[in-house]
């Protein structure tokens, strides 16, 4: 076996147009590696600049009204991970900044599934592209080229004479040929180590191998299909035909289908639709109950009955900001109610797409590269939780400063100190680690490693039955 995978090395660096389009591959991936590590800094450059900047603005605020700063307000930027510059994913549609201000949970920014999809992309060259469209075709018509020109050459006869089994030519090929999607590979990876390395962690590192594991995977099994299929039909144009289909359905027309399909099964509210449920059921009160103004007026006798007082301006408390603080405790409850709704549609969207893995591989990679690459739902959803967990305490101790800090009720002018602002934590997001969404993608790495499986016993069959047709 391993004279054969020679043989096939030779017989590729023989080929001038094999040398030039592999050059040309290692030259053009690497430049589209280096530039997306470049992209990603600067623009986490970028987002440090404007982070300092708002945070220096907040920590000059002079002497103002706690619910005048509530408007005011803050970002949360979502800093782009290493592995944004391998793998997009749903960054490119759902934004990495979020205005933090109350009385309302802005624009939550989600992606509907035909938007997770990397066909819905080609705006932004990232390697994962290359990866997952430009590679592989590069490799079936490798693989295709290598059986077919044994077999009209002669020569294919002549090993099978020699009692070399069709089985350990095939997976001679077969490993020849893999080894050079793999070396395609390995070149982002090795860049990713060394021009990020100041960033690199455990977590990081591990993802990274991960990635490198389920690309190898599926470059092994796209070449046993093919191999396979050259073996199957004795006509050239016929296999080929059959391949390239099959290559077109998987990437292209299958996941289109089983996005439309999820939608419909699992529909998303558009963002107008979701605001305006939100902001009705905070007025109106949840399914139409509690409205507003009767919350304000329980809360009105509670506080008087709670102070022993009969008037709102004998409160040792400003009223208003309690009121405040309700109304946002009561928003905090139907963002909940939405929100909580929209994360269980797009967990049924993301495991009807997971799931089409097992008649598509290339669902099964591109959900691992998503969420390997930390660029997919779930990674986003956990930065708008944790961004809502900070909204509600800093937007808590704005109105608490207003309600308990010293003002009275009606005292619209009362300010708080600059060196209350001053005090107020800052919101610093830090991403889920691999083995706390370790899960979320397990039934991807089943789906895909059943492939490769699959294909090895796609080419011990038709070695098992060809052999003499071949002869």
């Amino acid at each position: 076996m391993k004279v054969i995978v020679v043989n096939e090395w030779l017989g590729f660096f023989r080929n001038k147009l094999f040398l030039f389009t592999s050059i040309f591959f290692a030259i053009f991936l690497s430049f589209v590696t280096y530039l997306g590590i470049l992209q990603n800094n600067m623009q986490n450059n970028e987002q440090e600049f404007a982070h300092d900047h708002i945070r220096a603005q907040w920590d000059e605020m002079e002497a103002s009204n706690p619910h005048s700063a509530a408007h005011y307000g803050s970002y949360a930027f979502k800093p782009l991970n290493v592995l944004n510059s391998i793998d997009e994913g749903v960054n490119s549609v759902t934004g990495n900044v979020l205005r933090l201000e109350g009385h309302r949970q802005n624009d939550i920014v989600f992606s509907e599934a035909s938007q997770s999809l990397m066909i819905s992309k080609f705006g932004k060259l990232k390697p994962s592209l290359i990866f997952q469209f430009i590679i592989p075709l590069f490799l079936i018509f490798l693989s295709f080229n290598s059986y077919n020109s044994e077999r009209k050459s002669g020569r294919l006869k002549l090993l099978l004479a020699q009692n070399i089994s069709l089985k350990k030519i095939l997976f001679s090929k077969i490993f020849s040929i893999w080894l050079i999607g793999v070396a395609l590979l390995f070149i982002t990876i090795l860049m990713q180590l060394f021009f990020n390395s100041n960033f690199l962690d455990f977590d990081i590192f591990l993802r990274l191998i991960l990635i490198f594991v389920s690309y190898s995977i599926y470059y092994f099994i796209l070449i046993s299909l093919t191999l396979f299929l050259s073996v199957a039909f004795n006509s050239s144009t016929a296999s080929l035909s059959i391949t390239l289909l099959t290559w077109v359905f998987w990437t292209i027309f299958f996941p289109t289908i089983i996005a439309n399909t999820t939608e419909k099964i699992s529909p998303l509210p558009t963002r107008i639709e979701f605001k305006e449920a939100m902001a009705e059921d905070r007025s109106k009160g949840i399914d139409g109950h509690n409205p507003r103004g009767d919350r304000r007026d329980a809360l009105e006798k509670a506080t008087l009955k709670k102070y022993n007082v009969d008037r709102l301006e004998d409160l040792p408390i400003n009223f208003s900001g309690i009121v405040m603080q309700e109304d946002e405790e009561y928003g905090n409850m139907v963002w909940d109610k939405h929100f909580g709704s929209l994360y269980e549609k797009l967990e049924k969207q993301k495991r009807t797409y997971q799931i089409s893995g097992i008649f598509n591989p290339f669902s099964s990679l591109q959900s691992l590269s998503m969420g390997l690459s930390g660029t997919d739902m779930f990674h986003h959803l956990d930065f708008l939780k944790k961004t809502e967990s900070y909204r509600r305490v800093f937007i808590k101790t704005l109105n608490d400063e207003y309600a308990f800090g010293g003002s009275k009720t009606g005292e619209r002018g009362w300010k708080a100190s600059n060196e209350f602002f001053r005090s107020i934590e800052d919101f610093k997001y830090e991403a889920p680690k691999f083995f706390s969404f370790s899960s979320k993608y397990f039934f991807d790495f089943i789906v895909i490693l059943s492939w490769l499986l699959f294909s090895v016993f796609l080419i011990l069959f038709i070695a098992k039955n060809k052999k003499y047709e071949v002869l």
